[in-house]
């Protein structure tokens, strides 16, 4: 990892936009705020902000100025930024060009919050590799940043970036104190900070530590191009940099492991976990997968980093393996600081943990005549599997009926939510914090629609991103395929490498919330808990307790099943009765008890028949299992 000082960075970056340029980016955001984002109106009435008119007031001032008198390139950026910023939205960004793309300034330590009897702490849990100061190190406290005390720093990095909603801003600032990827903010004003923290030998004590700046890892999906990834994307752009560098600063192990193709096949496990022991996985980048202990019992635990795949399906795949590998008797399932991204891949994992069918989050589209002419253009285009045509028809209608909205549709096809159906029957509990966003959001809020368990939230509620997001260039892709009669496309070029994003469709819950937007509301968690000095130091001790004393509380089920002809072999607990489905037609139904059951169906399922297995206690379906091919 190569680095740079701030300074240098800096003074080595020449401007490269002319005044036209700069019309250009104004102009194109406009296109965007004015006939694009979704989430206007809200954010508008939310946090009394006027996008439209402050890009407006921009382009008024840069028509008054000339190449001599033009401000310097990164005010310029600079007010820019601050436009996108101020709608607090994650998904709606101006992505910087060159020389600010694709770096990262950061300082060389990791500052994480727990709450003891006096309130918040901040704590070092992290330090780059051969950084030393004196009596500086993971579990040193900090109390003063720059001379602020660090309570009120954080508060302040969270009011000036964007976050949906105060816990969001809150965990936002805390982030950014120590990493900032410069596609989306300006790097730090300050060349260097002033920590105030209490030594390892209890010393009040101070150090002075300059910004570095190096090459961020590259991202796992290309947003710009014409894919059913990019289409179908649910990314907090930020978050994701920041899960990056964290890696690459932090744990460059698993960047090592990644980059070299993964564990080789005679290191991937097949037999069940132990107590305390990693299972390897071929996406170490994505998955963590362990079996811990903890007071109430020896339970699964599975962190997912990240939902952004090119590859929805091998996702899934490697998850249900590590599943299989997992107790049986429960699983903590942790997507704290997931930052989302492809929506299939967060809507495609929830069948895998419930009997019930899964209803994905419906999404819709703001009326406005380019989003009518956008739909148009792709109303039945299944080459390229982007198909908008059930959004078309209701907002075309929207001419006539006013509607501010378009009718709600899924984007993750239903039919691939439901394929495999369920392949864990213990009782899962949810780990979130303000950190989740985008398709995370989609998931967590899937998981309590559905309600497939609790949700145990360290913060007051998850990062609250419901949307799906398009860049820039996917939008002037979409519009120069495929080439019908209208082909005057508003999106033109940006210059110098920039880039933007924006909420395309919002996505609202279903079940007992139906209807309600996801975006800056997000998904409330039913048990809350305070993150402790053990959680933080030492690999989440106090919540891994936690969620083991939730999981106990919960009742177990189990429903395996192997097929010979018309005969059905199952191994039941906790349940009462099961029906058996064949090709969607009930065929059988057999009362049970724990233990080895035998049913026969008739008649017989074909070699490749599709055959579902419920699982009933007391009347409410509790497990299910689905065969396909004769398995």
């Amino acid at each position: 990892m190569t680095t740079s000082g701030l300074s240098d960075f800096l003074r080595d970056t020449k401007g490269t936009l002319t005044l036209d340029d700069r019309r250009t980016l104004v102009e194109q955001a406009l296109v965007l705020f004015e006939a694009n984002y979704v989430h206007l109106p809200l954010k508008s009435a939310m946090h009394a902000v006027h996008p439209v008119q402050r890009l407006r007031l921009l382009l008024t001032r840069l028509g008054r100025q000339t190449e001599q008198t033009m401000d310097p390139e990164w005010r310029f950026h600079a007010a820019l930024s601050s436009v996108f910023h101020s709608v607090r939205d994650l998904h709606t960004n101006y992505l910087l060009p060159a020389p600010f793309a694709g770096k990262v300034a950061f300082l060389p330590f990791r500052v994480e919050e727990y709450y003891d009897t006096d309130g918040p702490r901040f704590v070092v849990t992290h330090v780059v590799r051969d950084f030393k100061a004196p009596g500086f190190g993971p579990g040193v406290l900090i109390h003063h940043w720059n001379g602020v005390p660090l309570e009120r720093a954080v508060d302040l990095a969270g009011d000036r970036f964007a976050g949906s909603n105060p816990a969001a801003r809150h965990s936002r600032g805390l982030q950014f104190l120590t990493i900032r990827p410069l596609v989306m903010h300006l790097p730090p004003d300050e060349d260097w900070v002033d920590v105030g923290y209490t030594g390892t030998d209890g010393c009040p004590r101070e150090l002075r530590q300059p910004w570095r700046v190096t090459d961020n890892l590259p991202p796992y999906v290309d947003a710009d191009g014409l894919s059913t990834a990019a289409v179908a994307q649910g990314l907090d752009l930020v978050g994701d940099e920041i899960s990056r560098a964290t890696k690459l600063l932090f744990v460059p192990d698993v960047v090592e492991l990644e980059q070299s193709g993964g564990p080789a096949p005679e290191e991937l496990t097949t037999a069940p976990a132990d107590a305390g022991q990693d299972i390897p996985t071929t996406l170490p980048g994505f998955f963590r997968a362990r079996a811990v202990r903890t007071p109430s019992g020896v339970f699964g635990h599975i962190r997912i980093f990240t939902f952004n795949t090119n590859d929805p399906d091998g996702f899934v795949a490697e998850f249900v393996r590590l599943l299989r590998l997992i107790p049986r008797d429960g699983l903590v399932l942790d997507v704290r600081d997931n930052g989302g991204g492809h929506i299939f891949a967060s809507e495609f994992l929830l069948q895998t943990l419930t009997p019930r069918r899964i209803v994905p989050e419906p999404t819709q589209f703001i009326s406005t005549p380019l989003n009518v002419r956008l739909c148009r253009r792709h109303a039945a285009n299944p080459t390229r599997q982007i198909d908008l045509g059930p959004w078309f028809r209701s907002l075309e209608q929207a001419v006539e009926t006013g509607a501010s909205f378009s009718a709600t549709f899924p984007i993750t096809p239903e039919d691939g939510a439901n394929a495999i159906g369920q392949q864990y029957q213990g009782p899962v509990v949810l780990v979130t914090n303000a950190r989740c966003y985008s398709a995370t959001d989609i998931f967590a809020a899937g998981f309590q629609d559905h309600g497939v368990g609790p949700v145990l939230g360290v913060d007051d509620n998850t990062g609250a991103g419901g949307a799906n997001v398009w860049t820039h260039g996917l939008l002037k892709a979409l519009f120069e395929v495929p080439a019908p009669a209208d082909t005057a496309s508003p999106y033109r070029a940006l210059p110098g490498g920039a880039n933007m994003r924006v909420s395309i469709r919002r996505t609202v819950r279903v079940g007992a919330l139906a209807g309600t937007p996801v975006e800056d509301l997000g998904v409330v968690p039913d048990i809350g808990h305070r993150m402790t000095r053990d959680d933080v130091l030492h690999d989440n001790t106090d919540l891994l307790a936690r969620a083991g004393e939730v999981l106990a509380a919960l009742p177990s089920f189990r429903l395996d099943a192997t097929r010979d002809g018309a005969t059905l072999r199952l191994r039941t607990k906790g349940l009462d009765r099961v029906d058996v489905f064949v090709a969607g037609r009930p065929r059988a139904s057999a009362d049970v008890s724990d233990g080895d059951t035998s049913v026969s169906v008739t008649p017989a399922p074909g070699p490749r028949g599709t055959v579902r297995i419920e699982g009933y206690a007391a009347g409410i379906l509790a497990a299910a299992r689905t065969l396909v091919s004769g398995a």
